[in-house]
């Protein structure tokens, strides 16, 4: 099912978890507008007014929910390209994303997985996504910016983000852009004991007796450890 999916393999796997978690209408939607870029434009001389308009879709859970509600909020105005104009997305990244949502549905309905909505319940989605982009997990760093869980590689939330200037404690990226931080897209917050449910070969619960002073401090839960299992 997966090698049949026109998505990279993390893509593939959140969808498939998605339908064991019952999200899978709502991971369609996400998968598709990932796979596009450049949903938003700022024209310069409304830069204001494209991100008050862009603020409206923001969600506190991250960009993944952001996302949602940007497709969601162009559906319930039946597609419509006057909507993209007035909210300065562009149209045609939209058209592209339905497509790719399209071309999911039509693999869904071939393996007969079932296409469910989890309504409000984003924690399932959350939790999805966590199963296949584990490796992008980040922690925040006690003096700025976070931690990749991998290999400790210093990161930032870059400015477009729904999470700018949140903090959340935890992340997961989709992916990494270099300019003059290394910066994370698509950022969304996650609860560490789902990294530890969904990768348990990669992490695992402190044990609070063993843990440092330092780290007691910071309240870590999993541990990283690519060692631990092969």
């Amino acid at each position: 099912k997966m090698a049949e999916s026109p998505r990279a393999p993390p893509l593939s796997k959140i969808t498939l978890a998605s339908v064991d978690l019952g999200c899978s209408d709502e991971m369609l939607t996400i998968v598709a507008m990932i796979t596009v870029e450049q949903i938003f434009y700022r024209p310069k001389e409304k830069q204001a007014e494209a991100d008050q308009k862009r603020s409206k879709f923001s969600q506190p859970e991250g960009d993944h929910l952001s996302l949602l509600a940007v497709y969601e909020g162009w559906k319930n105005n039946k597609y419509s390209n006057p909507w993209c104009f007035e909210n300065f997305v562009h149209n045609r990244a939209m058209r592209r994303a339905q497509d790719v949502r399209k071309q999911l549905l039509t693999i869904m309905d071939r393996y007969k997985m079932e296409v469910v909505s989890c309504g409000k319940n984003y924690n399932k989605i959350r939790k999805a996504v966590c199963s296949g982009f584990f490796m992008h997990a980040a922690k925040k760093d006690p003096q700025e910016g976070y931690r990749t869980l991998s290999d400790g590689q210093p990161v930032y939330i870059h400015p477009s983000s729904a999470l700018f200037n949140k903090n959340p404690e935890w992340v997961i990226y989709h992916h990494l852009v270099l300019t003059t931080k290394e910066y994370m897209r698509e950022v969304l917050q996650v609860e560490p004991k789902w990294l530890v449910e969904v990768a348990p070969r990669f992490f695992k619960m402190g044990d609070p007796s063993k843990l440092s002073k330092r780290k007691k401090q910071e309240k870590i839960e999993p541990l990283f450890n690519r060692y631990e299992e092969t």
